[in-house]
């Protein structure tokens, strides 16, 4: 799958598209809090799931309740369309 890296003015633009992201070391990073750990697990896995059926996974931190991503496309070296794709699938899951 070939990307394409977005221009800085695009991300910017589209940020407003993927509510609670922020464009953070060349990456859209968010952070997620959860009652508790066992839920933030389970978000997790939802994630990985579908990380892994787009072929395009995630960089991430995870303390007890709390999830922090970074999405990046490393083979353009920035910020590609697949970064956002990911990131509104993931608002999905988490309820926005």
């Amino acid at each position: 799958m070939a990307f394409t890296k977005i221009s800085p003015q695009e991300i910017t633009a589209r940020l407003s598209t993927i509510p609670g992201w922020e464009c953070r070391d060349n990456a859209l990073h968010r952070t997620f809090t959860f009652a508790d750990f066992v839920e933030a697990f389970g978000f997790m896995s939802r994630v990985a799931l579908l990380a892994e059926t787009a072929g395009h996974h995630p960089e991430w931190f995870n303390v007890y309740n709390t999830v922090k991503i970074d999405l990046a496309t490393h083979d353009v070296g920035g910020i590609s369309d697949a970064d956002f794709d990911l990131a509104i699938q993931i608002n999905r899951l988490f309820g926005e």
